[in-house]
């Protein structure tokens, strides 16, 4: 029996360094000295390799100079699994290309479409997945191993090119290897040996007071998988046949992605690693010498499954050709350091029929040393070894262990035995049963999967009751009811249980409700039932929401709230989507197109002071004020302030709050610095009541009088013309929406659609009436009016001008005012746009009525549609809202980006800072 020393200082959560000492040995390497025939550079110091000698471990490619291998603490694949702290599982997303990017597995460059995870930095190729450690940002609390403490959660290499040491301030960043080290919460970057110099504590750096801190996010998500906690849509899930933790099959381990024909003295093996793999046909490829000695086979194939363990301990068992997973008992064995009937001391490359596939086997044991790790933080220890013999069960080991974890004091009916799989794409627990036998188990593990043995851990923890409470977000249900209506709709449609779901809060206007469900099985039942089920021919939509323990907050604190609409910008979108959730917290990150903005303001409804990112063109903006005016009275923080960043195409809310004419690629920390930066200003809103009616039989009449109904405008409201051509522009994106990727495009689309009206005229003078306080105005001969609260319109226009005039006020758009002004044609706009004229000044004012004595066209804030005859009234929306706006550009200090993500980091003694 073995016990880790109490001093010993714990790796992070979720790292891989500290708990070991330097060298190669405890890093788990197996270095061997080789000859370099092409440029190489060192995985420690990236250094070039110089000299024709380089050692290089022979399981994951770890190269490295002599006199660089002292000072080795980067693990080696085969072991770093046992070195996670706490196991979290990796959300990956489609494959793509990543240029000069490396995988973690291997440590080789990522040159075909490769897998990257959602949430954290980790790049891998598609076959290096299973042997991933499930070593993600631990992003929320789940009543397992929760810390309040947070600690650095280090990743290793694919930093830029010329990022700097935090430690010694020298390039620890190289394109050409995975080299350094990188904190995945605060952006700290050092050399992998220097990191053992910063104080294990991380501040969250720059960005400390807009991330929302892990510990104060708790979500029970025991029967669900981080997409789903993290609300990544399906869209970004990983490719069919990537589901599980198989190994593809058609790629070899360690020697390329594609299976070359092998040189003459060479053969091609087949490698099986357990009964699953034979089931699911999932194997390794491995060359090796013709000639080889059965020790060097087996030597190669456990490398391929990146088994460190000694080879005495297991064997390869041949398999028929074909190979099928049937009769196990047939085949014939090869033992490392021995020989199978029939055959001599070579591998089975020597017989001339040698057969194509093999199975590596574990040799029985009447004993084994296992670890056994507390499932509580506060203790001194990582972990204790004991033995396990025939006669141990779940009872006994937890009897054994307790004394030797300082809780003999306590009853073992207190604690039990949790198995835990760590798998890459998901962390699976199983509680064993007191007279499970541990021995058995270990040896059913290992024959289905050698490569889940060194995944899986045993956990002693308390038997305490966690009583379930899983928060369900539904929309997409008939507005305008009750709880209990909506309690007992659900009831009909998703044979909900009373006993177990109830309706914690209802959002009867958006037609929304939230579940409160008491069972993980029945959450887990509800959710992937919800999202196959429509209401009144409606699709619901069924969101895992998290909740934030407000309480937990530092005073300091004003996380950011982050909307991102992925349709907008060209796309744009899904590329931020994934910067954000990596650069802070993902539970603050909403995707607009995945239940609106509601869920986030709902996540949100505690926090005493936040703020909020809108990343969208201005029709998204005005939905998240929309949801937000809403939303206010439910808030604690009733007036966050917001931020824009613009991904449409006119985007001229974001022009005048200064975030620019549109996001062209800018460093996603960079914009987040800027809006930590952000001077709060005020914006009037304003309501629209549309409230059509029959005209009495008139020719341009509607048969279906709509209903009134309100609508919120923050920049503009047109009626005529414009609004006619952003209604062509609408329906042609809505036709063929793959076209319309970027705003050069879009803004070509304009053009075209308003030549194909330059000619037209209707005569909106005679169509409409305008009451200004309630006083009537004439108008003059115009194609279309506009309301406008914002000195830009139409991409940054100044539809107003900047001619001063007695009769009006110099317009401004927290003043309480709309200026009213009117366009002679599609001709008169497209001076404007240019510079050349201004539109015609008619009115302003704070009260408006317009009668609409035909159908018309009309857009608030780019939305278009067709409105019936009848009246608009336009008044001030209640408060004004608090917008952000962005603080003029100073010269920033020499350094790259990356390295301002550390700043308010410590600084270590001996730091020339």
């Amino acid at each position: 029996m073995t016990m880790r020393h109490p001093d010993l200082k714990l790796p992070a959560s979720g790292t891989r360094a500290g708990a070991r000492p330097p060298g190669p040995a405890a890093s788990g390497h197996s270095f061997r000295k080789v000859t370099l025939t092409k440029p190489t550079f060192c995985h420690l110091c990236s250094d070039f390799i110089w000299g024709l000698a380089g050692f290089l471990c022979d399981v994951c490619n770890f190269m490295s100079h002599e006199k660089c291998l002292k000072h080795v603490k980067t693990p080696c694949a085969g072991v770093a699994p046992s070195l996670v702290r706490v196991p979290v599982a990796h959300c990956f997303g489609p494959r793509g290309l990543y240029k000069r990017k490396f995988c973690a597995v291997c440590r080789k460059t990522l040159e075909a479409p490769a897998l990257r995870c959602e949430v954290c930095e980790l790049h891998v190729h598609p076959d290096c997945v299973p042997f991933a450690c499930s070593d993600c940002r631990q992003c929320h609390g789940d009543g397992h191993r929760d810390h309040d403490t947070h600690h650095h959660h280090w990743r290793e290499g694919n930093l830029p090119s010329g990022a700097r040491c935090e430690v010694c301030r020298k390039t620890c960043g190289s394109s050409d290897v995975l080299a350094g080290v990188r904190c995945e919460w605060c952006g700290v970057q050092a050399h992998s040996v220097c990191s053992a110099a910063l104080a294990p504590e991380c501040t969250f750096g720059r960005l400390r007071t807009m991330v929302l801190p892990p510990a104060c996010v708790r979500l029970l998500s025991r029967n669900f998988s981080k997409m789903h906690c993290f609300r990544i849509s399906e869209s970004a899930a990983p490719e069919p046949g990537e589901g599980d933790d198989g190994v593809d099959g058609s790629s070899p381990a360690g020697l390329g992605r594609e299976v070359l024909a092998p040189e003459s003295s060479k053969q091609t093996l087949k490698i099986f690693d357990g009964n699953d793999a034979l089931q699911r046909n999932h194997f390794r490829v491995i060359i090796v010498p013709r000639l080889a000695r059965s020790e060097e086979v087996l030597e190669a194939a456990l490398r391929a499954y990146y088994v460190t363990e000694d080879p005495r301990d297991f064997e390869l068992q041949a398999l028929p050709l074909p190979v099928h997973a049937a009769d196990p008992g047939a085949r014939g064995k090869t033992r490392a350091g021995g020989s199978a009937e029939g055959e001599d001391s070579r591998g089975p490359g020597s017989r001339e029929a040698a057969p194509e596939a093999w199975i590596i086997r574990a040799l029985p044991h009447t004993q084994e040393v296992l670890r056994i790790y507390p499932a509580w933080l506060k203790v001194g220890v990582a972990y204790v070894s004991i033995r396990v013999t025939p006669q141990s069960t779940a009872r006994t080991v937890v009897l054994e262990v307790l004394p030797l974890l300082g809780r003999q004091a306590e009853g073992p009916e207190s604690f039990q035995l949790v198995e835990v799989l760590m798998g890459s794409r998901q962390v699976q627990r199983t509680v064993l049963e007191d007279e499970e036998p541990l021995l058995a188990r270990l040896r059913d593990i290992r024959q289905t999967s050698l490569r889940q043995m060194t995944q899986v851990r045993f956990y002693v923890a308390e038997s305490r009751v966690v009583v379930p409470h899983v928060s369900l977000y539904v929309a997409g249900l008939p507005p305008g009811l009750s709880a209990q209506e909506y309690g007992s709709l659900l009831e009909e449609a998703a044979a909900t249980k009373a006993g177990l779901v109830s309706v914690s809060h209802v959002y009867s206007s958006q037609g929304a409700v939230v579940l409160d469900v008491a069972s993980f099985t029945e959450a887990e039942r509800l959710y992937m039932l919800v999202r196959d089920t429509a209401v009144h021919g409606r699709p619901l939509t069924a969101l895992v929401l998290p909740d934030v323990l407000h309480t937990k907050l530092p005073p300091d604190s004003s996380p950011l709230l982050v909307f991102v609409n992925p349709k907008s910008g060209g796309l744009k979108g899904r590329d931020l989507l994934c910067s954000f959730r990596k650069l802070l917290n993902p539970h603050q990150v909403f995707e607009l197109t995945n239940g609106g903005p509601l869920p986030g303001f709902h996540v949100f409804s505690r926090v005493p002071c936040f703020r909020v990112l809108v990343c969208g063109g201005d029709g998204t903006v005005g939905w998240v004020l929309a949801a937000l005016e809403e939303m206010r009275h439910r808030l604690a923080c009733p007036e966050p302030s917001v931020a824009i960043l613009p991904l449409g195409t006119g985007n001229d809310l974001g022009r005048v709050l200064r975030w620019g004419a549109g996001y062209s690629g800018e460093d996603p920390f960079s914009v987040l610095v800027s809006v930590d930066e952000a001077d709060a200003v005020l914006m009037d809103r304003w309501t629209i009541l549309l409230d059509a009616h029959d005209t009495g039989g008139a020719e341009n009449s509607v048969a279906d009088v709509e209903p009134p109904k309100i609508v919120q405008m923050s920049n503009y409201c047109g009626i005529g013309i414009d609004a006619e051509l952003s209604l062509d522009f609408h329906q042609a994106r809505e036709e063929e929406p793959g076209k319309f990727t970027s705003r050069f495009h879009n803004k070509g689309v304009y053009v075209r659609v308003g030549l194909q009206k330059i000619s037209h005229s209707r005569g909106l003078h005679k169509e409409i009436r305008l009451q200004v306080e309630q006083q009537e105005v004439e108008l003059p001969s115009i194609e279309g009016l506009i309301f406008i609260n914002i000195p830009s319109w139409g991409s940054g226009a100044d539809l107003w001008g900047s001619d001063s005039d007695s009769r009006f006020e110099k317009p401004r758009m927290d003043d309480g005012l709309l200026e009213v002004v009117g366009v002679t044609g599609v001709m008169h706009m497209g001076q404007v746009q240019g510079g050349l004229r201004s539109g015609i000044r008619i009115a302003q004012g704070s009260y408006f009525r317009v009668t609409l004595l035909k159908a018309t066209p009309v857009q608030v804030d780019g939305e278009p549609w067709i409105q019936a005859p009848g009246h608009m009234i336009i008044s001030a929306a209640g408060p004004k809202v608090h917008m952000l706006r962005k603080t003029k550009q100073k010269p920033r200090k020499a350094g790259t980006p990356k390295d301002a993500r550390a700043d308010g980091m410590p600084v270590p003694e001996g730091d020339p800072k």
